[in-house]
């Protein structure tokens, strides 16, 4: 019978959160997975017995298949006996069992995958999240992502060359060791058939065959895969621990075809990365929020803007590159080609600029340019020295930065903080200045803001007004609580519009979209329902009671130039108004006739003998 905690361990943070939830279990952090196995593994009354039922008979089945146990069967209660470790059922586990007695990860073997058979996405995500499981214990899940992420990059490019070596054979004009014959040239000692011989000092082998991709492959490639390193002792461990770790996940990942011809769908290997991203985001908790926007408040913003095929589009935080990739998906959608579309970015973190390259290039959007460094100190989006400017620009900059950059807004030589100079510790302002500023005529603006934006006066109030007064706001939307990775607070979403419709203009259309949402025992979620009416509201710009409000210009600057929704939408029940005087006259009714009943029962009493 499996262990409970081997069990649990193949849940994932969601399912585990259900059940602390359920059971009303104490948790440390509960955004934080390790956190929530803990409690449920350590709960006498969170038995599997219990905890199994919830999971759907699809969802057992996998468990069952992880932990080399029989995977047959259409009954969900001959699965959980199998899993509980009760009755015949619970014999007869697969050979692949074997592997977690020696101290291998069970998860490794969570998807099986038969020669020949094309990969689907469902498949592909489980295969690939559960290689966290061998690193889970050995690094810090925040880590996870960068060494997951790359294997599964360099997998693919090696996959993927391959499949072009064998077409070339049939070619006698062509020789496939010529990197001009390919989209990706990858040398030798980078080929996956060389990784898997690897049997010592891999993470140097690894580190070798990065850096050999990167100087095959200069134009876009150069600096993507330097970042990781699997050398590093600091979180992988001494070499004896390195090989190991190293080495089941090289195997873990050889198990899995990646070539074109074994995927399902054209763009499953960008679908797969984003779902990784998506899922390290929620294991790394607050830090997640560095790098990962979550997927329906993007869907949201994009919506809103509506970006068209031929635009140019900029995130000057790009983080993973997940809303311009939204952008393509969305002209995608709408019967457009999503590569002619010009997308741009840039970001800070180096780690996270990686993530960013390696998630465009699996969606085979190689053209993108992501530039590296600070977008307020050093912007690098330039055209003969002058800021690039963009049809859209959509970004959720980090929420009130401390020491953003004022030096350099004070001295700023492109001039994009025309309206003002933000506080030195919250740089909210410069971010949407710097949007503003890099728009074109017609160009337009969503981006993700703190509440306080709204209404903090000094200088930002200063800059607000100078925005407003320019008539560049069109909408602002109150988005729920607790959305976000990075923060608890409730944000907004300001969409700015240099080319607005004569109906919409010195107009500001307030929505105030904070109470539907779906709750989640961490964190809450925009449901799909959520963002088709906000973004049909936005459109619309219309009044809708108690939901949205089309305000003039004119009636802002008379609240002081305060964008505080609840100023503008009114969300509550009026009272009921009370006539005070008909109120007093019928009390005067009911006294008068609880007088005359009282001397009835008094005549009544006295018949009886009861005379007092």
């Amino acid at each position: 019978m499996p262990p409970k905690r081997d069990v649990l361990s193949l849940l994932s943070r969601e399912e585990l959160a259900f059940v602390v939830e359920k059971f009303g279990l104490e948790v440390a952090d509960r955004r934080k997975k390790d956190d929530l196995l803990e409690a449920v593994a350590a709960s006498k009354k969170a038995t599997l017995a219990e905890v199994l039922p919830d999971l759907g008979r699809e969802r057992l089945k996998e468990l069952c298949s992880a932990l080399g146990l029989d995977d047959g069967g259409r009954e969900k209660a001959i699965l959980i006996e199998r899993l509980v470790g009760t009755g015949k059922a619970a014999e007869a586990p697969k050979p692949e069992a074997v592997a977690k007695r020696n101290g291998k990860a069970a998860s490794a073997q969570a998807v099986d995958i038969a020669p020949g058979e094309k990969l689907t996405r469902e498949k592909l995500e489980g295969y690939l999240w559960s290689a966290a499981d061998i690193l889970r214990g050995s690094i810090d899940s925040s880590d996870y992502k960068n060494y997951i992420l790359g294997l599964l990059f360099l997998k693919r490019l090696s996959d993927r060359f391959e499949e072009e070596c064998e077409a070339l054979k049939g070619n006698r004009n062509a020789n496939p060791e010529d990197p001009d014959e390919h989209d990706f040239f990858v040398p030798k000692r980078a080929r996956w058939a060389e990784l898997q011989k690897t049997a010592t000092n891999i993470g140097e082998a690894l580190n070798k065959a990065c850096s050999a991709l990167e100087d095959a492959n200069p134009k876009t490639l150069e600096g993507v895969l330097a970042g990781i390193d699997y050398n590093d002792e600091r979180k992988l461990g001494d070499n004896r621990n390195r090989d190991n770790v190293l080495s089941r996940l090289v195997q873990h990942f050889s198990r899995v075809n990646l070539r074109n011809a074994n995927l399902s769908e054209p763009d499953l290997l960008g679908r797969a990365y984003e779902y990784l991203i998506e899922k390290f985001a929620d294991d790394a908790g607050k830090k997640g929020g560095e790098f990962y926007t979550p997927k329906k408040v993007v869907e949201l913003i994009v919506a809103i803007l509506a970006p068209q095929a031929g635009m140019r589009i900029c995130d000057p935080t790009a983080g993973s590159a997940g809303m311009l990739i939204a952008c393509a998906h969305y002209i995608e959608d709408h019967g457009g080609n999503p590569k002619n579309l010009g997308l741009f970015g840039q970001e800070k973190n180096l780690g996270t600029w990686a993530l960013s390259k390696m998630n465009l290039l699996l969606h085979n959007l190689p053209g993108a340019r992501i530039e590296k460094g600070d977008t307020i100190r050093d912007p690098r989006l330039l055209e003969g020295g002058e800021l690039m400017l963009f049809d859209r620009v959509i970004a959720n900059p980090p929420f009130s930065l401390d020491d953003w950059g004022r030096e350099v807004a004070e001295r700023d030589p492109l001039g994009r903080f025309r309206f003002g100079t933000p506080p030195k510790t919250k740089g909210d302002l410069a971010f949407v200045q710097h949007m503003i500023a890099t728009t074109n005529k017609t160009g337009m603006v969503g981006v993700v803001m703190p509440h306080g934006v709204l209404f903090r006066g000094a200088a930002e109030g200063e800059i607000r007004e100078g925005i407003l007064k320019e008539d560049l706001v069109e909408a602002v939307i109150g988005l729920p609580p607790n959305l976000f990775y990075g923060t608890g607070i409730p944000a907004a979403i300001l969409v700015m519009n240099r080319d607005k419709k004569a109906a919409r203009r010195k107009k500001v259309l307030f929505v105030e979209a904070s109470r539907e949402f779906k709750e989640g025992s961490a964190q809450n979620y925009l449901r799909d329902e959520d963002v088709k009416k906000i973004a049909a509201t936005v459109h619309a710009f219309k009044d809708v009671d108690k939901y949205a409000r089309v305000v003039s210009v004119e009636e802002i600057a008379k609240n002081d130039w305060n964008l505080n929704i609840s100023r503008y939408v009114e969300t509550t029940d009026a009272a009921e108004k009370v006539d005070v005087a008909a109120a007093i006259t019928k009390l005067r009714e009911l006294e008068k006739k609880r007088g005359e009943a009282e001397v009835r029962m008094n005549g009544f009493l006295k018949e009886l003998g009861y005379d007092a």
